[in-house]
C-alpha cells in the first residue's frame, strides 16, 4: 500500500514511486496476485454496496474487490506509478468495474474528502506523516451519517517480540489514535483491537471499525 508523506525522507513521493517501479517492473504479475487485504474482507462483506472511498489504493486490489461488488468507489493515493497500474487492472475486468471507480492522485497528508459523502471509508496500512489523530478525524468526516469507518495500521514493532515490523521507521494509525480522534456521541465503535494479520498468527495489526451515528 502507498503511504501519505511529505515531499521529503525515505517514504515521500519519489520513494514510493520508485518502489511501485520496482516492484511492477520485477513482475506486475505478482503484484497482481495479492490478495484484498483480509481485515478489510472480514469487515465489510456483510455491509450494503454503497460509496466507498479507498484512502491509500495502492495497486488496487481493494478498490477492485469494492467494485465488483457494486461499489461505487474513490480510489485515491499518490503514487501516480501504482494508481495506473491499478486503472489498467479495472479496465481490463471490464466496463461493469471500471466505470465504478474514480481515481485521484493526491496526498493523504492534507487531501480531505467530501464531507458525509461515503457509506464507507477505508485506509489501511497508510504511513501517517504528520498526527495520525488529526488524519483519522479527516477521514472520518467523509463518512455519511450511518457509515462505516474501517482503519487498519501496523505497528513499528511487534508488540509480542519486540522485533521490528515492516513498518520500521513509519507512524501509521493504532487503535489509541482512533479512539483519541473519534466522537464517542457520534460514533460506534465496533472494533478496536489488535489482530493477528492471516491464519496461524505472525504480523499483529491494529483493527478499528466504526458506525458513525450522528
Amino acid at each position: 500500500m502507498t503511504r501519505a508523506r511529505q515531499e521529503q525522507g525515505d517514504y515521500g513521493r519519489e520513494s514510493w514511486e520508485r518502489r511501485w517501479s520496482q516492484a511492477l517492473g520485477r513482475g506486475a504479475h505478482a503484484v497482481d496476485r495479492r490478495p484484498p487485504n483480509a481485515h478489510l474482507l472480514a469487515e465489510v462483506a456483510d455491509l450494503r454496496p454503497g460509496r466507498a472511498l479507498d484512502a491509500g489504493a495502492g495497486h488496487g486490489a481493494e478498490t477492485l474487490w469494492l467494485a465488483g461488488r457494486g461499489w461505487r468507489v474513490t480510489a485515491v493515493d499518490f503514487s501516480t506509478t501504482a494508481l495506473d497500474h491499478a486503472r489498467s487492472r479495472a479496465e481490463r475486468a471490464g466496463a461493469d468495474v471500471a466505470e465504478r471507480v474514480e481515481w485521484i492522485t493526491t496526498d493523504l497528508g492534507t487531501w480531505a474528502p467530501p464531507r458525509d459523502a461515503y457509506d464507507l471509508v477505508a485506509c489501511l496500512y497508510v504511513h501517517v506523516a504528520g498526527s495520525a489523530p488529526e488524519m483519522v478525524r479527516r477521514l472520518a468526516a467523509g463518512v455519511a451519517p450511518g457509515g462505516t469507518l474501517l482503519l487498519v495500521g501496523q505497528p513499528p514493532v511487534d508488540p509480542s517480540t519486540g522485533a521490528p515490523t515492516r513498518a520500521a521507521g513509519q507512524r501509521q494509525v493504532s487503535v489509541e489514535d482512533a479512539l483519541a480522534a473519534l466522537d464517542a456521541e457520534r460514533w460506534t465503535i465496533l472494533v478496536a483491537e489488535e489482530r493477528p494479520r492471516g491464519i496461524g498468527g505472525g504480523e499483529v495489526d491494529a483493527v478499528i471499525r466504526a458506525r458513525r451515528v450522528a
